[in-house]
């Protein structure tokens, strides 16, 4: 089996950007951009979190992926490179999810990991 390398950037799904994008204008910050981070806590030891923000911190990776541009801290893109945003609606949907391959475990809700 041919060993196959993990990508090193985020991936923004194209649903995942328009909801940003409409949760931004609906919050009165239509030009914000999305800055992702993880911190622990949460049940499997880490924790995603998604901030609207005005300008991105000096040292954050920006990715631009539909017309939306995602900030990340060089910490935590450690434990995000390869990930998916996406988000999930309907009737059983989540809001944003992370398909994170660098995850080893991952809480019920989606909303932490542990690594």
């Amino acid at each position: 089996m041919e060993n196959q390398k993990k990508p090193l950037t985020i991936n923004i799904t194209k649903t995942a950007a328009e909801h940003v994008r409409e949760f931004a204008t609906s919050s009165g910050k239509p030009d914000s951009s999305m800055r992702v981070s993880v911190k622990g806590g949460g049940c499997s030891g880490l924790t995603y979190v998604l901030d609207l923000v005005e300008t991105f911190l000096p040292d954050d990776k920006i990715i631009e992926v539909h017309g939306l541009k995602l900030g990340v801290d060089k910490k935590s893109y450690v434990f995000l490179a390869g990930t998916t945003l996406d988000y999930s609606g309907g009737l059983n949907g989540k809001g944003f999810v992370f398909n994170n391959p660098n995850a080893k475990t991952a809480c019920g809700c989606g909303t932490s990991f542990g690594v």
